[in-house]
């Protein structure tokens, strides 16, 4: 269970980095490359899938943190991330327009990543032997 936890933390951060750069990079790769465009990845059904992705792996990993380590801000904050990804897809493009679907995306993956984050390097940080959570134990600096 314990490297459960850190491998849904990882791949919430990655899955919300995706998030963003598909947000932010994606225009300008399909203005260089103009094959890119045939990949439709710019319709609204990215979004629904990152969502239908991230919404259980941050609630898991989150929620496990939350009861191992009894820091309910890291929580808190992935849930501000997850409800601003949430608002994206219901408000959608047609609603709050291109760069108001672009900003909750991107502020909400920024929030889901750094609760994962939080929640990654406290579980590497554990000092006391009850933690179940894989501690930082390497040699090297």
């Amino acid at each position: 269970m314990k490297t459960v936890q850190a491998a849904t933390d990882k791949l919430a951060i990655s899955l919300s980095l995706v998030c963003s750069i598909h947000c932010l990079a994606l225009p300008a790769l399909l203005a260089i490359l103009p094959s890119m465009a045939a990949l439709q990845l710019v319709s609204e059904d990215f979004h629904l899938w990152m969502v239908v992705a991230v919404l259980p792996c941050s609630v898991y990993a989150l929620t496990l943190g939350c009861k191992q380590h009894k820091y309910y801000r890291l929580l808190f904050l992935g849930s501000i991330g997850l409800a601003l990804l949430v608002l994206a897809l219901l408000l959608g493009e047609a609603r709050i327009g291109e760069e108001g679907e672009k900003m909750l995306t991107v502020v909400g993956s920024f929030f889901v990543a750094v609760g994962h984050w939080f929640n990654y390097r406290l579980c590497h940080t554990q000092k006391h032997n009850d933690c179940s959570c894989p501690n930082n134990e390497h040699t090297g600096p």
